[in-house]
């Protein structure tokens, strides 16, 4: 089964020129996308400089020609609904369809209470993701809106234009109200690669959404030291990947890695370099990715 490689990188540690720089060279070794994070800090690394999640996909937007451009994942609580689908919207047309929505409830409760954008209870945070994928929903039928609930009210509102055609919304997580909706809203529903073991259990339980997996990957290239590779992806990454989020090799044992994964039915491998993604080692995993079939899954 063929399946399709996003490039993840966070927007963080280097200067807006070599992110456009990857995404390039990602476009250029046939990448199908490019997905950014969403935090006002970034996790684990505070007062590393980082920017604006929805402003550097339009600035990746207009500076490439055929990736996918979007985000594991927007926060919910830093964006009003109406505000985020116009955005979606406006980011939609800029690019001629290439902005898919990544939306999540939050996954660090609390930088959602140190900058005071909203309840950081769990059941409220998923509460109002239900509430602001209804308000996108209408917002983007061009149709006139009200709508009152909990936590978002609409008064006789309509959002022009509408999209050009389905803006793809993907949707990660497990949990039981996670996965209703992902089968209710989501093209595509991100599976957590520490529960890869339940693939199959799972998969019915998202409806009809396309299976992700973001996944670190340290390449190691011809000629490299492997143990050095390997050393400095662990002391970086180590953490933070444990000992199934991290697919290490060359490019014939990624290819048999992400082989055997598309194999069981995974359609999109958002890839985190454990190097940073060098736009050198971005040309070299063109090679896994056409060897994966790593054309776009539509």
């Amino acid at each position: 089964m063929a399946a399709e490689f996003h490039l993840y990188l966070p927007q963080m540690r280097m200067p807006m020129e070599e992110i456009v720089a990857r995404a390039g060279a990602a476009e250029r070794a046939g990448f199908a996308g490019m997905a950014l994070m969403d935090h006002l800090e970034p996790p684990g690394a505070p007062g590393t400089p980082m920017f604006e999640a929805v402003v550097t996909a339009t600035w990746l937007a207009a500076r490439t020609e055929r990736l996918t451009v979007g985000h594991l994942v927007l926060c919910d609580a830093f964006r009003h609904p109406a505000v985020l689908a116009k955005q979606a919207v406006t980011l939609d047309h800029a690019s001629g369809g290439r902005f898919e929505l990544g939306l999540g409830w939050g996954s660090v409760a609390a930088e959602i209470e140190a900058y005071g954008t909203g309840d950081v209870a769990a059941k409220v945070r998923v509460a109002r993701l239900a509430e602001t994928l209804e308000v996108l929903r209408r917002l983007w039928s061009g149709e006139r809106v009200d709508y009152e609930g909990t936590y978002h009210t609409l008064r006789d509102v309509c959002a022009l234009p509408a999209p050009l055609g389905r803006i793809p919304i993907l949707i990660g997580g497990t949990g039981p109200r996670t996965l209703e909706l992902v089968a209710a809203y989501a093209d595509w529903w991100n599976l957590p690669v520490d529960t890869l073991g339940r693939l199959e259990e799972l998969r019915p339980r998202a409806g009809a959404a396309r299976v992700s997996v973001q996944q670190f990957v340290t390449f190691v290239a011809p000629g490299a030291d492997r143990d050095e590779v390997v050393g400095t992806a662990r002391r970086r990454f180590g953490g933070m990947a444990g000992e199934t989020g991290m697919a290490t090799g060359s490019a014939r044992e990624l290819t048999a890695h992400f082989r055997t994964l598309a194999d069981r039915g995974v359609e999109r491998f958002y890839v985190w370099f454990t190097d940073f993604a060098r736009p050198a080692t971005l040309e070299a995993f063109g090679e896994v990715i056409a060897a994966v079939g790593g054309a776009r899954v539509r």
